[in-house]
């Protein structure tokens, strides 16, 4: 008999003694580290992880496609609303928020303001939102196949992605159409854009392993996330409405810059509107929660690898 055939006769004989091994034979977690046998489910190092999601990143961007194609599949006009969903919410925050509340009476050009400001936002809501929701809506594929699961999360950001490569088509002819000028400091609009692409991949792969096991997850969200976009300077400017109307501390306006969706939002803000007052040093901000998140989201998600899709 073979050492391989000798190690699962030794195993099996085991099982038929409730788990316990023979008399004079080795525990089962000995004896397949003898062998060389491992647990199919193991969890990979984290080099070798990240090595497996890049030999799927053809399954990675087909299932993001076919999820942005199957989206509006069921509409009269289909692909279409790609186009038309920004345009009709920037339509209706315009309304309510620069006409019906004056705020286009305190910032110049508030049209372009407000536009790239929910444009900007709603990239980061709905990629962590997408990925909170991208282990616990995909039991049925995790059971039945066999692939890092940091693939969901990844593909949910990208399909986000790619619709907001539409939008920003949308937001540059906007931003024209209100007379900005175009500068050089448009070509850092990609890095903008691959900054806070990082942090929607590391911020969705936390909330991704949180609700895979806290169900409830999913409906905390859309109050959590309403808080984030009042608090985020999306409507109006933190600096003049917290330090020059309010009247608080400067360090308070700082805390609120600090905030990874209002930094992302300013410094898109600086790169296409020249009218608006450039923030100091906030591309650092953006930086630090790139390679934060990222770096931390990985590690975070990968922790739990074995236990997706578990019970």
């Amino acid at each position: 008999m073979s050492q391989p055939e000798s190690a699962i006769a030794d195993a099996q004989a085991g099982g038929r003694n409730g788990g316990t091994p023979p008399r004079g034979k080795e525990p089962l977690a000995k004896l397949a580290q003898r062998y060389g046998l491992r647990r199919a489910i193991a969890r990979p190092s984290l080099p070798v992880y990240l090595r497996q999601l890049w030999e799927r990143r053809h399954f990675i961007k087909t299932y993001a496609t076919s999820r942005n194609v199957s989206k509006y599949s069921n509409s009269m006009l289909g692909q279409l609303w790609q186009i038309l969903t920004p345009l009709l919410n920037a339509l209706i925050y315009w309304l309510m928020f620069g006409l019906i509340l004056g705020a286009s009476n305190d910032i110049t050009n508030y049209a372009a303001f407000l536009i790239t400001g929910m444009f900007v936002f709603t990239y980061t809501q709905r990629s962590v939102t997408g990925g909170a929701k991208s282990i616990s809506g995909n039991l049925s594929l995790i059971r039945a196949l066999h692939f890092p699961r940091a693939a969901l999360p990844l593909a949910y950001t990208i399909q986000e992605l790619q619709q907001l490569l539409i939008s920003m088509g949308i937001l540059v002819g906007l931003v024209l159409i209100t007379q900005e000028p175009v500068t050089v400091y448009w070509l850092l609009i990609p890095v903008a854009l691959i900054l806070q692409s990082c942090f929607n991949v590391g911020a969705s792969l936390v909330l991704a392993r949180v609700g895979a096991t806290a169900r409830d997850l999913n409906q905390l969200l859309p109050f959590i996330m309403r808080t984030w976009l009042y608090t985020s300077g999306v409507f109006f400017s933190i600096q003049d409405k917290v330090v020059e109307s309010a009247n608080f501390p400067q360090w308070i306006a700082d805390v609120m810059y600090f905030n990874p969706a209002a930094a992302y939002i300013e410094f898109m803000r600086d790169i296409l509107i020249q009218s608006h007052p450039p923030r100091p040093g906030i591309w650092i901000v953006c930086v630090f929660w790139a390679v934060f998140a990222l770096f931390f989201g990985f590690w975070y998600f990968w922790r739990a690898e074995e236990r997706y899709g578990r019970g």
